[in-house]
């Protein structure tokens, strides 16, 4: 089968939304899903005409969104690894079962690091599953030392 990879439109916010919500199923994340995608559908009605959010997807030849991926440039003091006052955050990459080592997950990366390339986006961080970990690492992404925690207020 042959692929395609594009960029994202409105009209594959069904498709993201369903991505989003089966890559957190498949970390065994719990959440409460329906309100997720609501929200998540939302954001991305936003998002994609702002260009907040830039994705790309995968296409199979019959013209099937199999997989996708995108990026939100959020700001970012200059500090030791980097002066660019913007950070490229990497999210929602994610495959169908289905359509998976075919090297998707890869061309999605490729396209979201041409695009950050292109923008002079020096710094690309992204968190990791188990199941993308070995991508990650393979195209040179490394854990970071930096304490990063978290606190839901």
């Amino acid at each position: 089968m042959q692929y395609s990879i594009r960029p994202a439109t409105i009209a594959d916010i069904p498709h993201i939304v369903e991505h989003r919500e089966q890559m957190f199923r498949d970390m065994g994340i719990p959440a409460e899903f329906e309100d997720m995608a609501a929200a998540t559908d939302l954001w991305l009605k936003h998002a994609i005409p702002s260009h907040t959010y830039r994705g790309w997807v995968a296409c199979s030849d019959g013209g099937e969104v199999v997989a996708g991926g995108g990026v939100i440039v959020i700001p970012w003091p200059p500090g030791p690894m980097s002066t660019d006052p913007r950070c490229g955050f990497v999210f929602n990459v994610y495959t169908e079962p289905a359509h998976r080592q075919q090297g998707l997950g890869r061309r999605l990366m490729d396209a979201i690091h041409d695009w950050c390339r292109s923008e002079g986006i020096e710094r690309v961080v992204l968190n990791a599953s188990t199941f993308g970990k070995p991508l990650y690492d393979a195209m040179g992404y490394v854990v970071a030392e930096e304490p990063m925690m978290r606190f839901r207020l």
